[in-house]
């Protein structure tokens, strides 16, 4: 396993993370399950695990929190809050009032007295930058979380946030957490060159194209991955931007054969590649999926490997556009750009 500085914190970090968002009823795994993946993960020297609220309801919390229980000290625990929980509309978003009460649930459930990494699960628009920055500060100071960091900011709130807390003397976000993969490359043109202009840590989700470069996906064969039984639309060949996905893997699997490697050591090489990203957060369901994924810890691609890549899916580029979520929300509601 490689470890990295988590931006300008300090702290070491594994290559790969652990991500628990399928833990509990979204992925259909048990707390056995669970406990058994966080087990093997850690013995093979993953020291980070992320989850967050939202995932299965709390669920995940609950589950990392059982599992995690004895050795706790030795994990970098990082959850998340914004993302609604509950039809009430204030339980939602990243106001004082809502992130005092979402990690107080949050400590609960994992059965801890601080998190080392609490972050802002996305973008809040109704929320000004110098309220939530200064909430997650006093938390920091009340010994709650250590750090605290965004996730799928678009580069120029990532700006923003920083400029808020220069301007308030407020603690700074130290890390992002955007979707990257060789399939989805979008943020190499802004939000990497950013995070890295600030020094902030990059924990990328989502490095095997939600289960497009987990070998799952092939030409004329029957699609399995499970997250095409969560979100059939991204799976649909009728559409085009499906289509080219489907067309850069099997050009991708030649060139993971070529090198030796399975299609799951070149998707997280290629992310662990980058001088931006920290570490690439795994998501398994099984030991099985984990097994697969533990055996890219030690990948380093080659410059010819990368440069093939390139070919294929250029830098910067995005083959589904439309998916990200990230995107400013006057191009998303017609409302905002109309006088």
């Amino acid at each position: 396993m490689q470890y990295r500085t988590l931006g300008r914190t300090g702290v070491q970090v594994s290559s790969l993370a652990l991500g628990a968002m399928n833990f509990g009823a979204v992925g259909h795994t048990s707390q056995e399950d669970a406990t058994a993946i966080i087990d093997a993960a850690l013995a093979a020297g993953i020291n980070v695990i992320d989850t967050a609220d939202r995932y299965s309801a709390g669920q995940s919390e609950e589950f990392v929190g059982e599992a995690i229980a004895g050795r706790r000290d030795d994990i970098v625990l990082a959850t998340k809050a914004t993302l609604p929980m509950g039809d009430e509309r204030n339980h939602q978003g990243s106001s004082r009032r809502w992130l005092f009460t979402a990690l107080d649930d949050s400590l609960r459930r994992l059965g801890v007295d601080h998190v080392d990494l609490y972050q802002i699960h996305r973008w809040d628009p109704t929320t000004s930058d110098e309220e939530t920055l200064a909430a997650l500060t006093d938390l920091q100071r009340a010994g709650k979380i250590r750090y605290f960091g965004s996730s799928t900011f678009p580069a120029y709130r990532i700006v923003q946030a920083e400029w808020a807390a220069r301007a308030n003397h407020l603690s700074r976000y130290v890390t992002e957490q955007p979707s990257y993969s060789i399939l989805q490359r979008g943020i190499e043109a802004d939000v990497l060159p950013v995070t890295e202009q600030y020094g902030l840590g990059v924990l990328a989700w989502s490095p095997l194209g939600s289960g497009w470069l987990s070998g799952a996906v092939r030409a004329g064969r029957e699609i399995t991955t499970h997250r095409a039984t969560i979100l059939p639309d991204r799976f649909d060949l009728t559409v085009p931007a499906n289509q080219a996905r489907l067309d850069a893997v099997e050009q991708l699997a030649t060139v993971a054969d070529q090198a030796g490697l399975t299609l799951i050591q070149l998707a997280l090489g290629f992310v662990t590649a980058h001088p931006a990203v920290t570490s690439a957060i795994i998501g398994p369901r099984t030991l099985e999926h984990l097994t697969s994924q533990l055996a890219a810890a030690d990948t380093v691609l080659p410059a010819d490997v990368l440069d093939a890549i390139d070919a294929i899916v250029a830098p910067g580029v995005d083959l589904a556009a439309h998916e990200k979520i990230d995107t400013r929300p006057a191009l998303v509601n017609p409302v905002l750009r109309r006088r």
